[in-house]
C-alpha cells in the first residue's frame, strides 16, 4: 500500500519518507483529486491510522501534503486530542519538514517561500498565494488560468459560476458574481476558466 508513493515525491526525499512511514505506523493511500482538500489523516474503526493524499498534486505539493498529514498523526500520538492546526501541530510539522527543506529536494526558488511559510504554518498551503504559486512553478492546470493572468473586466468561470474580474485589493482580486451581483475576494493563486459565450 505504501510503495507507490515513490513515484509521487522527489527521489531524494524517499529515504526520509521511508523512515517516517516505518517510525509511525499508518497506511498511506493515494486517492483521486478532492475539491476541498489535498490530504487527510484519520483513525479507522479498527484502530489503524490512515493518511490519504490526492494523486493530482505535483511532487513538491505531494511531499508537503504528506508531511502535513504525518504531522497530524505524530501530534495525535504525542499530545492526544489538541487543536487540529494548533501550536503542537505547527511545532511537529516544522520539525518533520526540516530534512526536506534543502535544494536537492525543493528547487532553490521555492525554498524562500517555504521558509517563510514554516515560520507559522497554516492549515492549508493554498492560503499562502506566493507559496502555492511557487510550488506549482506558476503553471496552472491544463485548460485553466490563474486569475492574475486574465485582463481586468474579463468574465471567467469558477465552480460553475460566472464572475467578472475587478481590481486587485492588496493581495486579492475583487470579482463580481454575475448572477447575484455580489463582490467576492479571490486569492491570486485561484485557477479559473475563461468564460466562453455560447
Amino acid at each position: 500500500m505504501n510503495s507507490n508513493y515513490k513515484d509521487f515525491v522527489p527521489s531524494k526525499a524517499i529515504p526520509f519518507i521511508e523512515f517516517l512511514i516505518n517510525e509511525h505506523s499508518f497506511t498511506l493511500k493515494i486517492v483521486n483529486q478532492r475539491e476541498t482538500k489535498h490530504g487527510d489523516f484519520r483513525q479507522l474503526p479498527d484502530g489503524r491510522f490512515q493518511i490519504t493524499v490526492n494523486n493530482n498534486l505535483n511532487k513538491y505539493q505531494f511531499l508537503l501534503t504528506l508531511v502535513h498529514e504525518i504531522a497530524h498523526h505524530v501530534t495525535h500520538q504525542k499530545f492526544g486530542r489538541v487543536q487540529p492546526h494548533g501550536k503542537e501541530w505547527k511545532m511537529v510539522f516544522q520539525h518533520l519538514m526540516l530534512p526536506f527543506l534543502r535544494p536537492e529536494i525543493y528547487p532553490m526558488e521555492m525554498l524562500p517561500f517555504l521558509a517563510r511559510y514554516f515560520k507559522n504554518p497554516k492549515a492549508s498551503t493554498d492560503t499562502d498565494a506566493d507559496l502555492s504559486l511557487a510550488l506549482r512553478g506558476s503553471v496552472a492546470e491544463t485548460g485553466k488560468h490563474f486569475i492574475f493572468d486574465i485582463p481586468f473586466g474579463s468574465l471567467f468561470v469558477f465552480k460553475n459560476t460566472i464572475y467578472k474580474r475587478g481590481n486587485l485589493r492588496r493581495t486579492r482580486y475583487e470579482c463580481m458574481n454575475m448572477s447575484n451581483k455580489k463582490v467576492y475576494l479571490f486569492n491570486q493563486n485561484v485557477e479559473i476558466e475563461f468564460y466562453k459565450n455560447g
